[in-house]
């Protein structure tokens, strides 16, 4: 999809998406590492919730509304729901605080009340755990857990043979969407004379530690 080629460019140019050697959380070797939160300012932050908006659109999936787990969903599912409601999607959104406050408003949900089939926004799924207690949460309100978007799947296997992206689908039952995966990186890499440099260690590490996109 261009939107997904769009977003690695961004991805890129601000710096979230860098080359060269870095040590994963499970002790990995990367050639890249990406970090969603230096989507810092407002026209780039702007950009990444279209992406998000996008890639909802584009699945056609049933949805009524967002959820943003704390602490890096809380902006996405604001910023989403803005650009969903400039194309004409108008979705309620809630997301949650970590803790429980006991004054005011109370509780630890923020926003429309959880109804209906509910898309969780997130930046990338490492080990699950924040798509895990958002589906409790979803599931306590009587609501329903339509979908999972994230940033970008690595495609990369997890303590077995399947990805975190693919644990999370087969332990829920919902798709998981992501604006764009390794497969978008290699091919975009490809084209690029400036990143060409990179595509030879990013396919070997995909080679090594992969899965495929389907199964």
């Amino acid at each position: 999809m261009d939107f997904s080629r769009d977003f690695i460019a961004l991805s890129c140019e601000k710096g979230v998406l860098r080359f060269g050697e870095f040590v994963t959380k499970a002790g990995r070797l990367s050639p890249y590492f990406f970090n969603a939160g230096l989507f810092n300012d407002g026209a780039s932050f702007g950009r990444l919730c279209d992406f998000y908006a996008q890639t909802l659109l584009a699945a056609q999936l049933p949805c009524d509304m967002l959820f943003g787990p704390a602490y890096k969903g809380i902006p996405l599912v604001a910023g989403t729901a803005m650009r969903l409601a400039e194309r004409g999607h108008n979705l309620p959104f809630c997301f949650n605080r970590k803790e429980a406050k006991d004054h005011g408003e109370g509780g630890t949900l923020i926003g429309a009340p959880l109804v209906g089939r509910v898309a969780i926004l997130d930046d990338v799924i490492s080990a699950g755990t924040s798509v895990r207690e958002s589906v409790e949460i979803i599931r306590a309100h009587g609501a329903t857990p339509s979908a999972v978007v994230i940033a970008l799947d690595r495609m990369e296997r997890g303590t077995g043979t399947l990805s975190a992206v693919q644990e999370v689908r087969d332990a829920y039952g919902i798709p998981v969407l992501a604006v764009a995966n390794l497969s978008d990186l290699i091919g975009y890499l490809t084209d690029s004379p400036a990143l060409n440099a990179n595509l030879d260690a990013v396919q070997r590490y995909r080679d090594t530690y992969g899965v495929s996109g389907e199964r």
